[in-house]
């Protein structure tokens, strides 16, 4: 073939972008266009990462040097579906790689989800990271609030009710969120799990980093430290696990430090009704639960009802389906083999169309499992190439495509304007004392990538 390999990938979170540098890295003559929804990329890098996370927020100078790359392009400001369909995407790629992530909220199917003052944890998470997707205004009028689950979202959730605004403000925050968390009625945070210490899903570092607010009091119920024969091994077998055991030990048998904020771990509580009067939140009611010897557990019948006005589910992030590309609505993933979509009818291969990352296996594991996600469809997409299983398109020219987008007068936004818009976030951050304030609206987004853009 006389001109390269050109491959789209939607979605510039650091599943997509792992997977177009592989594929520009594979020794194959290959381009990609590195389409994104929005008008910035790096995906939960930039809106699912707690702002008083900078470590995390590290991994985007290696996401840089990938996106430096000439035979990558960086497309944004573009839904793939509706701005241009798949159909389409076909006239002008060789193959589409979708790579778009996990932003809805599970469901929680316990009644009273849907009171006022129940709250998807993404839906927070959206609202303190400055996504312009979510709400810009956040009720925190309840003392005592209550977080469903032992992830690290739920950590990441849980401390930022704890957490004073003007501890917050150094990060990179926007005004309405400082503006509303200044505003904050928050004293009590009460995390819940249904299982024990051995069975929580934190990363050790997340949970010691809980305790390092003077604001802050982390309490552990010293009863919720207990362990079966499974716990036990996993401890063994795992240093993460006992770190993490270790730790919430540590808080079980401390002497208080004083702090004005308590957030309470409670182990062993598995939530069966969030309580309301008049539509809103009024309480929690969760039942006692013991270990089986599996390192599962079964109910004890003692049921509690907590003292909160707001509940957080912290259960677990959603994919949404992509017009125009078989989705699997029970799972919330796109059906593939590891790497090729399916056509959910016949189960075979959809030619030229692969997933990775969340959308591929659903919303389990940390970048390194996105590295070899990535690494695992990418070789299966080179080798269909190089066995003749993929068409070839019929406007292959990189102009093409821009030359479509400008026709329908969408704004793309570049790697160039990402740049722009990281000066001016850095610069509006600089003003105040602090490395970046995060812009959240959207067209001042594009603006800030483009001057020349009218929106």
């Amino acid at each position: 073939m006389s001109r390269p390999l050109r491959v789209a990938v939607v979605g510039a979170g650091p599943a997509g972008i792992y997977a177009s540098d592989l594929l520009v890295k594979s020794g194959e003559d290959v381009t990609v266009d590195l389409f994104e929804r929005m008008p910035a990329p790096f995906g939960l890098i930039r809106y699912g990462v707690a702002p008083d996370h900078p470590r995390i927020k590290g991994i985007v100078k290696s996401l840089h040097a990938v996106l430096e790359k000439p035979e990558i392009r960086l497309l944004g400001n573009i839904e793939v579906g509706k701005d241009i369909t798949v159909d389409e995407m076909r006239e002008y790629y060789d193959a589409v790689v979708f790579s778009t992530g996990a932003t809805g909220d599970r469901e929680l199917r316990i009644p009273g989800s849907q009171l006022e003052g129940s709250h998807g944890a993404g839906e927070f998470v959206g609202f303190y990271d400055g996504n312009p997707d979510f709400s810009r205004d956040w009720d925190l009028s309840a003392e005592k609030v209550g977080v469903i689950g032992v992830g690290n979202v739920a950590l990441d959730v849980a401390r930022v009710l704890a957490k004073t605004a003007d501890e917050l403000k150094v990060t990179e925050i926007p005004d309405n969120v400082y503006d509303n968390l200044s505003r904050s009625a928050v004293t009590e945070v009460h995390v819940f799990g249904r299982r024990g210490p051995a069975q929580a899903k934190f990363t050790p570092l997340e949970l010691k980093e809980l305790d390092h607010s003077e604001n802050v009091e982390v309490i552990v119920d010293p009863e919720d430290i207990d362990y079966d024969e499974a716990s036990e091994a996993a401890r063994r077998e795992s240093k993460s696990v006992d770190l993490v055991c270790q730790t919430l030990e540590g808080y079980a048998i401390r002497e208080p430090k004083g702090a004005t904020h308590k957030l309470y771990l409670h182990f062993f509580e598995s939530p069966v009704e969030i309580l309301g009067e008049d539509g809103r939140v009024v309480g929690l009611k969760t039942e006692r639960t013991e270990l089986d010897g599996t390192g599962n557990v079964h109910g004890t019948g003692k049921f509690t009802t907590w003292d909160v006005q707001a509940v957080y589910r912290a259960v677990g992030y959603r994919s949404e389906a992509v017009e125009g590309v078989p989705f699997d609505a029970e799972r919330a993933v796109i059906p593939n083999d590891g790497g090729r979509v399916l056509d959910p009818s016949t189960e075979a291969p959809v030619q030229g169309l692969y997933a990775t990352g969340w959308i591929k296996r659903g919303p389990v594991g940390l970048i390194g499992n996105t590295k070899s996600d990535a690494k695992d469809t990418t070789t299966m997409l080179l080798e269909d190439f190089n066995a003749g299983r993929l068409s070839a398109p019929a406007k292959p020219e990189p102009q093409a495509v821009l030359e479509l987008l400008d026709a329908r007068g969408i704004a793309v936004t570049t790697w160039e304007g990402w740049r722009n818009l990281d000066a001016a976030e850095r610069s509006l951050g600089e003003a105040e004392g602090r490395e970046r304030k995060k812009i959240v609206e959207w067209d001042e987004m594009v603006v800030s990538s483009h001057p020349e853009y009218e929106i």
